[in-house]
């Protein structure tokens, strides 16, 4: 479900999120460093524009030469267990091509072969697209408007923070404004989800104006989905059944969670990293990511949304499928981001070799998939792997060196650079740049703000006029970019494009992948402030605790008296604090990893956290009280020291607590 990664991917890109959250703590804990885990997973470097290749031919013999010297090879090399591939052009299934097992046959018996006719994958992400050709359908018709606010479709109320209409339309380009959603994700009890109760209980807040930030959104693209059930009256996995599946001739296609009988048995398995399969997944909102298909169906689908006739009958209208593929916003919202790379209706602009390209790639925690569409070249390429591989990256950058590649061998081209900007005016527009940013697709109102703390990004002047961002946007190294028209930058000696938004000579956004930005990081979340703030907050409270049985111990040893009893009652208090505040951090770290390797955490054990970190919170006030009697009472500068440290971390504790809302009152993530 998770886009790229993003999608955030091999194993679910939360889990590794989560993973990073935990380190990250853990490294505030010794004032070492905050993490800076990419948030997207890094793409093989694209070839430097100039003159176009001849292309090669691409039919079936060329296409199933090429596939079969780069899959298997790959496979092996990754260890990840199988691959489907599908591949149109001008009306046709020019081919699909299966490699390496659907079942590798551990503990089960003889492996299986991956048949792209017979084997479903689960497409994740992809499967937006069947969600917006739905919605189309229905705005074709007249039932649905798109720049109508969905309220008048819907029969539960959202989350408001801003005046402006939320649309059909910011839903479909991930531009409605509301922050991650992390709970019901994916499942893997098996049972049936219910689609409304996962949108209309406790939906996530709305953090951005409607139609201004690009953030990729699950949330949204289920609801657009769900206004797709409650309007016509039809289970949205009915509705795309008959009306999207089954016109475009996807008959072993199905949202079915679990799937259909008749399907079950055709199933490929997913694997870990360890290469372990696991269950059937469970996608909370089924229209975000639940499809399952061979290749063979996928096939058709791109057949369809490149307007052949397929199946029953065309999905869209020629206007319609027009519509879907062109930006689905200007410069009215995004102002100079639209000069960037821009979400179509569900589609994102993945363009390369001057060639217009629509695609979607998609993420489950097994299954990791790619589509691509080329419009006026009347072709399209699907990949769809099961396992993500041996490592971080390896699901990502085989998908990538597929689409790449194909788009290279078959369809090389110039692309065009514009005259660029002299160097004044872009050194200036760098130093505005310069800075700290994390993604736009993230948490505002809850706890899991903290995430906020990984995967940022540092971007920093590069001989004088360049922009050096570490890591790259959909990367794991650094890029860099060089402005080639007013506030747009390319990547040198690649091809991706970024645009800024401006904002009293301050850049406040950097849109990079159509749904995707990034966005300057508050001065007091900056890593300098928090890590040694916490870092040193945590060290104090620790050795704080640990004094406490030794100091016991050696005063006996010692044959020293106890403490003087003045003053008693604050330190009690102070020791109260310091213990909670201790296990609060810890019940953080606990609670929030599990959450992001997709465990039910229970409302019980967030907010005992949170009672826990409001006694440290309260704690200053004794730890202080403690301060000024131990001065007044001059019992020794070590003692005074050491009360004067516990309370600097009682309130750097308790000032993490509020920055980053570990202490809100919604506990829903």
């Amino acid at each position: 479900m998770l886009r790229q990664d993003p999608a955030r991917p091999r194993a679910s890109r939360l889990r590794r999120l989560g993973a990073a959250l935990v380190a990250t703590v853990a490294v505030a804990a010794t004032a070492a460093g905050c993490g800076t885990a990419p948030t997207a997973m890094s793409v093989p470097t694209p070839p430097a524009p100039g003159a176009p290749a001849d292309p090669a031919a691409l039919n079936a013999a060329d296409v199933d030469a090429w596939l079969d010297g780069l899959l298997p090879a790959a496979l092996q090399r990754t260890g990840i267990p199988g691959a489907t591939v599908a591949v149109v052009r001008d009306g046709e299934i020019l081919t699909t091509r299966g490699y390496g097992h659907a079942d590798t046959g551990t503990g089960t018996g003889q492996p299986v072969p991956v048949d792209p006719d017979r084997h479903l994958f689960r497409v994740g992400s992809v499967s937006k697209l069947v969600t917006a050709v739905a919605v189309l359908q229905l705005v074709q018709s007249g039932d649905l408007d798109l720049d109508a606010d969905v309220d008048e479709y819907l029969d539960f109320t959202l989350p408001r923070r801003y005046d402006e209409a939320v649309t059909l339309r910011h839903l479909l380009t991930h531009t409605a404004g509301f922050e991650e959603r992390v709970a019901g994700l994916i499942g893997l009890d098996g049972s049936s989800p219910n689609l409304r109760a996962a949108l209309a209980t406790d939906p996530p807040e709305q953090i951005y104006r409607p139609g201004t930030v690009p953030a990729y959104s699950n949330y949204g693209n289920a609801l657009a989905g769900y206004i797709v059930e409650h309007v016509s009256g039809t289970p949205f996995e009915k509705y795309v059944d008959r009306n999207v599946l089954a016109r475009a001739g996807m008959a072993s296609s199905t949202f079915g969670q679990p799937l259909p009988p008749a399907l079950a048995d055709r199933m490929a398995s997913g694997y870990d990293a360890a290469g372990v399969a696991g269950p059937f997944e469970i996608v909370g909102t089924p229209p975000a990511g639940a499809l399952s298909a061979p290749a063979t169906d996928m096939a058709r689908f791109m057949l369809a949304l490149t307007g052949e006739p397929v199946g029953e009958g065309p999905l869209l209208d020629a206007a319609t499928r027009e519509l879907m593929q062109r930006p689905g916003l200007d410069a009215t919202s995004l102002g100079t981001l639209a000069d960037g790379p821009r979400m179509a209706l569900g589609l994102f602009d993945e363009s390369r070799n001057g060639r217009h390209i629509l695609g979607h790639g998609g993420d489950t925690m097994f299954f990791h998939s790619h589509l691509q569409i080329y419009p006026r070249e009347r072709a399209g390429i699907f990949l769809s792997l099961n396992g993500g591989g041996r490592g971080e990256l390896d699901s990502h950058e085989l998908r990538q060196a597929v689409v790449n590649g194909f788009a290279d061998r078959y369809f090389p081209g110039t692309s065009e650079r514009p005259a660029g900007v002299d160097a004044q005016t872009s050194a200036a527009h760098a130093a505005a740049a310069a800075g700290t940013y994390t993604d736009s697709r993230g948490f505002g109102s809850n706890f899991l703000t903290t995430m906020g703390l990984v995967g940022r990004t540092t971007v920093s002047v590069a001989d004088d006029h360049r922009l050096l961002f570490e890591p790259g946007p959909l990367s794991a190294t650094p890029a860099l970019y060089e402005e080639v028209a007013p506030w747009v930058w390319r990547e040198v000696g690649g091809q991706r494009t970024l645009a800024m938004r401006v904002t009293d000579d301050r850049v406040t956004a950097i849109s990079h992948d159509s749904a995707f930005a990034l966005l300057p990081v508050e001065p007091a979340r900056a890593t300098a402030v928090v890590v040694p703030v916490l870092g040193a907050s945590v060290l104090v409270l620790a050795l704080t605790v640990l004094s406490w049985p030794f100091g016991a111990l050696l005063r006996r040893v010692l044959g020293r008296p106890r403490r003087d009893p003045a003053g008693r009652t604050v330190r009690v208090l102070s020791r109260v604090a310091v213990a909670g505040a201790l296990l609060a951090l810890i019940g953080w770290v606990v609670n929030i990893a599990a959450i992001m390797g997709l465990q039910e955490v229970s409302a019980a054990s967030l907010r005992t956290v949170q009672v826990l970190q409001v006694i440290g919170l309260l704690g200053v006030l004794p730890a202080g009280v403690r301060l000024v009697d131990d001065v007044r009472r001059r019992v020794g500068w070590h003692r005074v020291a050491a009360s004067a440290l516990i309370l600097l971390a009682l309130a750097g504790t308790g000032w993490f607590a509020v920055e980053f809302m570990l202490l809100a009152p919604s506990i829903s993530y």
